[in-house]
Parts: C-alpha cells; structure tokens; sequence
C-alpha cells in the first residue's frame, strides 16, 4: 500500500488530486465545526491537510505517541512549524495537552466501510478506544482504498466515522 501511495504522490494526476483532497477536506471540517480539531503532521507521502485545518480557523493539536506506555495524546498546536519531535521521531508539538473533539487520522489504507489502515502501531485504535466521544475522520488518497472483502477488522480496530480522499466522502 505504501509504494502504490508512493507511485500515485509522484504521478502527473497528484497535484490535481491534492487540490480536490483539500477542498474536500475542508468542507467536512466546515461541517462538523469541531471545538478542537486534531490534525497530523504528514510523512511518507500522506496528504498534507494543514492548510484545510488552519483554513477552518479553530484551535488545533498535534498528536503525541509514546512508546511506553504505546499512547497517543494530542497536544495544543500554534500552527507553526512543529518545535518538538514524539517517542517515535514524528514532528509534534510542545503546547498543554488537549483531548481534540474532531480528530484527522491519515490512512494508509481504507474501506468504503471506515475501517482505517495505518501502520500497524495502534495508536490511533487506542486514542479512539480512550475517547470514544471524538470524531475520527480518516484521510486518503483514493489509490488506497482497500475491498472489504480483503480486510478483516481485528477486535481492536476502530472505525473511522468517514474517510476524505480526493473523489469525495467515502
């Protein structure tokens, strides 16, 4: 799933499909008007919605991970570029730590179902699983969509309440 995001980030068809992704994107977040929206900080050729997320002009927070105990937490984000790195290297913030009540998740993969497939850590099943109050909104290129016949949600697994890509709500 990685090389095929990787093949389509890189493809003539990404920059069109970014565009699309973050006006999607937007209109969802426009939508639920969060309090507190939870984005990330994008790798490994995720989409980047920091634009959509400040463009919506609420209070935001980055994620947090910790490798022991393996949690996640979110922490107050000023929208800069991030001055502190997580126990698993990923850029972070250093603000006052906050429980968002909309939260981005990036997908590695997906279904039509809302089941969301990331890297195998579980971090965001467990955040999800502490706060099942919170509005999980994955986010994907349409290239990673996965049949759900080929996907088997473990016990742990949480679903997305939906996912973006750049065709629209999933």
């Amino acid at each position: 799933m990685l090389a095929a995001r990787e093949r389509f980030a890189a493809s003539a068809d990404a920059e069109t499909a970014r565009l699309a992704l973050h006006d999607h994107l937007a209109r969802v977040i426009g939508t639920l008007e969060p309090r507190t929206l939870g984005t990330y900080w994008p790798m490994r050729c995720e989409f980047n919605p920091i634009d959509a997320a400040r463009d919506a002009g609420r209070p935001l927070a980055l994620p947090f991970c910790t490798r022991a105990p393996r949690q996640m937490s979110y922490r107050m984000w000023d929208g800069a570029a991030p001055r502190a790195r997580d126990e698993c290297g990923i850029a972070a913030s250093d603000g006052s730590e906050v429980v968002p009540d909309v939260v981005l998740a990036p997908c590695l993969g997906y279904t039509r179902g809302g089941w969301r497939v990331g890297y195998g850590g579980g971090y965001f099943d467990r955040f999800l699983a502490a706060h099942p109050h919170v509005t999980a909104v994955g986010v994907a290129w349409s290239v990673s969509e996965v049949d759900a016949g080929d996907y088997a949600p473990e016990p742990h697994d949480r679903p997305m309440m939906l996912i973006v890509t750049e065709r629209g709500v999933a």
